[in-house]
C-alpha cells in the first residue's frame, strides 16, 4: 500500500500562484515516485477568494488530514510559512515522520 504523505509549504506568503505551482510540481514528482499525496495547496486553491472560512478553519482542517497521514514532507521555503510551521510542529508533537523535499531522492 502507498504511503500517504502531506505536502507542506508556503501558500499565501509571497506569490500565491507561484507557491501553488511549486507545490503542484512537487506533488506530481511524489506521485510518480509512488506516494499517495495530499497537497493542501491544490485542495483549497483560490478558496481565500470564494469561501467564508477563516485561516484557523483551514489550519484545523489541515491538521485533521495530517493526523491521518504516514508522513509530512516539507517544501523548500517552509520556514517562511506560519501554517507550514504549525503543521510541522503538529507532526513532531504527534510522532508523524518529517521529511524534507530537497532531501528526497526523486
Amino acid at each position: 500500500m502507498k504511503k500517504l504523505v502531506f505536502l507542506s509549504g508556503k501558500y499565501s506568503t509571497g506569490d500565491t500562484k507561484e507557491n501553488i505551482l511549486e507545490a503542484r510540481k512537487a506533488a506530481i514528482k511524489l506521485w510518480e515516485a509512488g506516494y499517495a499525496v495530499f497537497c493542501p495547496h491544490l485542495n483549497t486553491a483560490g478558496f481565500e477568494n470564494d469561501c467564508k472560512c477563516t485561516y484557523d478553519d483551514y489550519i484545523e482542517g489541515d491538521l485533521a488530514i495530517l493526523n491521518r497521514c504516514d508522513m509530512i514532507i516539507m517544501l523548500p521555503g517552509w520556514l517562511d510559512s506560519p501554517g507550514a510551521k504549525i503543521e510541522r510542529r503538529y507532526a513532531f508533537d504527534n510522532g508523524i515522520p518529517i521529511k524534507y523535499f530537497t532531501d528526497l531522492d526523486l
